[in-house]
């Protein structure tokens, strides 16, 4: 199964067609405001409103086997830790090898904001190439799974 956190995801698209093409089914997670697709592999799982809903719900599913796209980091070092292999938006795969490291730097960022009020904003915006590299890695990820 495929787990999209879907909240503010860009490539909810990409995983669907690609997760057709393999036949496998697909959870989008939000907490609304997602139009639902027609595609019988994918439900679209409205959680309540809540800090870290969505997450949650996913964390407690994810497990072997199964496919996690997030770019929540916290969520990825769970997923990863109940055995899921986890995609970033971006392609990028969190693994046992280096979540905790990809953790550490988000505590790290978060402190530097928090002592730095002028200090703002994420990284770099999502570009084509990041897309591209996102379906790369899920077409191998399917493949080596499935």
């Amino acid at each position: 199964m495929i787990y999209v956190d879907a909240d503010a995801c860009p490539v909810k698209a990409e995983v669907e067609r690609v997760g057709t093409r393999h036949g496998v089914k697909m959870f989008i997670v939000s907490n609304g405001g997602l139009r639902p697709s027609a595609n019988p592999l994918v439900e679209t799982v409205i959680v309540p409103e809540g800090p870290d809903v969505a997450d949650m719900w996913i964390a407690d599913r994810a497990g072997p086997g199964d496919v996690v796209v997030t770019s929540d980091i916290p969520l990825a070092a769970r997923c990863v830790e109940a055995g899921a292999k986890v995609l970033k938006h971006n392609g990028e795969a969190l693994t046992q090898a280096n979540v905790r490291e990809a953790l550490a730097m988000r505590d790290l960022m978060a402190d530097l904001r928090a002592a730095d009020p002028f200090r703002q904003g994420g990284g770099k915006g999502f570009t084509k190439a990041d897309r591209s590299r996102f379906l790369d890695a899920l077409e191998r990820l399917l493949r080596m799974v499935g």
